[in-house]
């Protein structure tokens, strides 16, 4: 179903010429202007690193800009990529809304239970202090303990 939902996406974005992930970029800054890279890619789940290419890509296309504010430099959306936000994202939360119409309105407070109930278990794995090390007793079968 991820698979499914994820391609339709692609397509519905390719209109806009985005992909996925400058989408991501997008919305994630359209909703918190002002953010450094390093806070940007912890709401990504991803790399410094590996949003550093993608933003440069989307400043070129002058969708961002990049601004020195003393150490850090933070992220903004121009006139176009203010406008871009403003069309892109309306337009693709209704079509995934679209996408789960065929459950009644029972079914979906029921699948965004779970998905809530998931979200949070993900995000406790990404808590060390509730991490919880798995050890087992070694057994004669096991040569690299």
């Amino acid at each position: 179903m991820f698979q499914k939902v994820h391609h339709s996406s692609t397509e519905q974005l390719s209109a806009w010429n985005l992909s996925l992930a400058q989408f991501d970029v997008l919305a994630q800054i359209g909703a918190a202007e002002g953010s450094t890279q390093q806070e940007l890619a912890d709401r990504l789940f991803v790399t410094k690193g590996n949003i550093s290419q993608l933003l440069t890509k989307m400043e070129r296309a002058g969708l961002i800009i990049r601004r020195r504010e003393g150490r850090v430099r933070r992220i903004f959306l121009t006139d176009s990529g203010r406008q871009l936000f403003d069309t892109v994202i309306p337009r693709h939360e209704d079509f995934i809304a679209e996408r789960f119409a065929s459950l009644s309105p029972e079914e979906q407070a029921q699948f965004l239970g779970l998905l809530r109930k998931l979200d949070r278990a993900l995000e406790d794995e990404h808590e060390p202090a509730r991490r919880v090390e798995v050890v087992r007793p070694q057994s004669d079968n096991d040569d690299d303990w």
